[in-house]
């Protein structure tokens, strides 16, 4: 006789709704400084325990704190804060720019910006870069010329990629920045590709990659992890955790039963989990892990855990999901702020100076939009003509045909 309960299944869901309070308080996070930082050469399995924990520098009071303070110079955080407020303002701009019909389509990083800004600082220049959408602050911190940034979003006879590609989707091999794939995991395995020949070569760049915590799901990383492992490509795998892939919430990649750092023990990586709104805590796991890379040790898994301020897109409208104030509640704040208030507490900044900033980039992007725009933009079909070129060596019978009825 059988004498058993009903199965049932378990679908995750988010603890808040829109409508509802935000409530953080189920997210731990532990006081800055506690986390131990291990030597480049440390097994896996034994700093484990990191995958779980949270890699903290900054502490309440913006103080550093703890073994993984990076000892940065003040000129160097004071660029490191110029870039995110850069990318930010950049942001705020282009979404406006979308808002009123002049480009199509935008992604913002609002909240996020240590995640790119922090890293790019701590890689080498010529180090490739594989984005996900979100990651304009390695551009911006590379110094990658904004008007061409801005020209590829209005598609305009300037954009470097000729109109092929969504706004955003940059892509420049001069300064490490591979093309951005809609389908966001392919970077990953395209990413330890690049590495592993890198390697093969004997070249001394290694690469490194993001994702968003909901990519994890795909097959692309689990793929990427185990020839990361295997041939111990020199990169770094970036796992943004902003709680959010488009309108499912992280429980749905995972999220509810561990870290996704913790992804990393079953391949045998190291994985580290750290406070993306802390850039340095971001900076300091990035160069631990660039350090390994260059030593021949392999790869790590970085979760960066931050939370995405905006819509996954201007397609999106995340009050039809979630709070609509919700990352005013987030727990670990603002990044420009925080590095803000370290540096003012330090002696290196003062509020004045701040504001001074803000108005200096904020009137820096709206002339470079200005001269975006004086060149052209989707509205007006500029790059039409050019999608005839560079497809065939030699040009077929009827795209011939067509280019001369399109006026060519």
């Amino acid at each position: 006789m059988r004498n058993r309960g009903k199965l049932s299944l378990h679908i995750p869901e988010p603890k808040q709704r829109p409508g509802d309070r935000p409530d953080f308080s189920d997210v731990v996070v532990p006081d800055a400084g506690l986390v131990e930082r291990p030597r480049i050469d440390a097994k896996a399995r034994d700093i484990a325990p990191l995958a779980y924990s949270l890699i903290r520098v900054l502490d309440n009071e913006a103080r550093i704190v703890g073994p993984w303070d990076p000892k940065l110079d003040a000129e160097t955080l004071r660029k490191g804060l110029r870039a995110m407020m850069l990318t930010r303002a950049y942001d705020d701009r282009m979404y406006r720019a979308q808002r009123q019909g002049k480009i199509s389509f935008y992604v913002k990083s609002t909240g996020e910006e240590a995640t790119s800004v922090a890293v790019a600082q701590a890689l080498e220049r010529d180090d490739m870069c594989f984005p996900s959408y979100r990651q304009q602050g390695l551009l911006i911190a590379r110094g990658y010329p904004m008007l061409d940034m801005m020209c590829q979003c209005y598609s305009n006879a300037r954009d470097p990629l000729k109109g092929r590609q969504l706004p955003i989707m940059y892509s420049s091999r001069e300064y490490g920045f591979f093309t951005i794939s809609g389908n966001l995991g392919t970077q990953y395995p395209q990413a330890v590709g690049w590495a592993l020949a890198s390697a093969y070569k004997g070249d001394d760049r290694i690469a490194a990659s993001w994702i968003g915590e909901g990519a994890t799901a795909e097959g692309d990383f689990h793929h990427a992890l185990t020839f990361a492992s295997v041939y111990r490509a020199p990169v770094l795998l970036i796992v943004v955790n902003n709680q959010w892939a488009i309108s499912s919430f992280q429980g749905i990649a995972g999220g509810e039963e561990t870290t996704f750092a913790a992804k990393a023990i079953g391949y045998g990586l190291p994985g580290l989990r750290v406070d993306g709104n802390d850039y340095l805590a971001v900076y300091a796991a990035a160069q631990w892990a660039a350090e390994r890379a260059r030593a021949n040790l392999g790869a790590t898994l970085i979760e960066l855990y931050t939370y995405r301020a905006e819509g996954h897109s201007t397609s999106d409208d995340p009050s039809r999901y979630r709070p609509s104030d919700e990352w005013k509640a987030w727990p670990m704040g603002d990044p420009i702020e925080r590095l803000k208030r370290h540096l003012i507490g330090v002696g290196a900044w003062t509020e004045k100076q701040h504001d001074a900033l803000g108005e200096e980039l904020a009137a820096l992007v709206r002339e470079t939009q200005r001269e975006a725009e004086a060149i052209g933009s989707l509205a007006e079909g500029s790059q039409k003509q050019t999608m005839f070129e560079d497809v065939y060596k030699e040009m077929p019978w009827h795209l011939r045909r067509q280019m001369k009825e399109a006026g060519r």
